[in-house]
């Protein structure tokens, strides 16, 4: 379906000022909330959320609240997203705006990551008494077996592997199984907790989320385990786990359904409070997963969260089991 002259006009007149260049620039980088993008286009929250408003009615931006914040990213709209992108390609790199703008966001990013590492190294030893205080680990683990069905898994990849739990849990019955980690604290407990349970085949790696280096379409089972939450682009990881799962494998992703716990945010560094069926289906079918089974577990404390378990896979017969 083209776009019609009109709306043509539109988006190029929403996307010809500079400040929403600018926006549009810094969104095709990851989401970002509008107090980010107002730190680092230094410009007052009022001014930029005019921006965003006439980007968003453009159908250039999408705008989300989660909880107390409110999060841009661009959108996912075939033909807008074209006409971005085209837009985008023109710009030079080397642009003296442009490139600032990229620096400052390095500098929100690095900030974010510095505070998130820090709060790892600090509660390392204690992390999964920290999960427990959400939700039952028996019942969530128990869920985590009933979706990865039964029988042989030849390669386990977890991403974002922290103390090690579900590589212990699913890696007896793993021929070869890897955890990825950030956290050199996490991942000295995982080699323990590895140990200690006679894991012999467990390789963990310092590793990237966002960039695992691992081979396309090599792993029977893939986890992320209660790890989106912290992420800037969680649509990214989601495509980049879903790359190393091969033909006949699925994804399991564990994470908290939508809720408006804010000191999350400044307690436990969560940058995101939980994500929706809606949105987590269209992130793993952009990512070729398209069929996705869903359990919700709800919380065992009144103030407590709900975990969802999301298992996708490239057809509904290897979701069978999970279904």
């Amino acid at each position: 379906m083209k776009l019609s002259a009109k709306q043509t006009v539109e988006i190029l007149r929403a996307a010809g000022e500079p400040t929403r260049l600018r926006i549009l620039a810094l969104l095709a980088h990851e989401e970002l909330a509008v107090l980010e993008l107002c730190r680092v286009l230094e410009q007052s929250q009022p001014r930029v959320s005019r921006h965003l408003k006439l980007l968003a009615e453009a159908g250039l931006v999408e705008r989300f609240p989660d909880g107390a914040w409110v999060f841009y990213r661009l959108t996912a709209a075939s033909q807008p997203s074209e006409v971005v992108g085209s837009v985008l390609s023109f710009l030079d790199d080397g642009d003296a705006v442009l490139s600032r703008d990229r620096r400052k966001l390095d500098d929100v990013q690095a900030e974010r990551a510095l505070a998130a590492q820090s709060y790892f190294a600090d509660n390392a030893a204690q992390w999964d008494q920290i999960r427990s205080l959400y939700v039952s680990d028996a019942d969530v683990e128990g869920e985590i077996l009933r979706a990865a069905g039964p029988g042989h898994i030849r390669r386990l990849v977890d991403l974002g592997a922290g103390t090690g739990r579900m590589l212990t849990l699913l890696g007896p019955r793993a021929d070869q199984a890897v955890g990825l980690d950030l956290s050199q604290q996490m991942l000295n407990i995982a080699r323990r907790n590895a140990t200690a349970a006679g894991l012999t085949h467990v390789e963990l790696r310092h590793g990237d989320i966002f960039d695992t280096r691992l081979p396309d379409a090599n792993a029977d089972l893939v986890v992320v385990h209660q790890v989106l939450h912290y992420l800037g682009d969680p649509a990214a990881a989601v495509k980049e786990a879903a790359r190393i799962v091969a033909e006949d494998g699925r994804l399991i992703i564990v994470d908290f359904a939508p809720h408006t716990h804010e000191f999350l945010r400044e307690a436990h560094q969560h940058r995101r409070l939980g994500f929706s069926d809606e949105e987590m289906g269209r992130w793993l079918t952009d990512a070729g997963l398209p069929h996705v089974a869903v359990t919700a577990l709800p919380p065992t404390l009144a103030d407590g969260l709900t975990v969802k378990i999301w298992a996708a896979a490239r057809t509904p017969t290897q979701l069978r089991i999970a279904a």
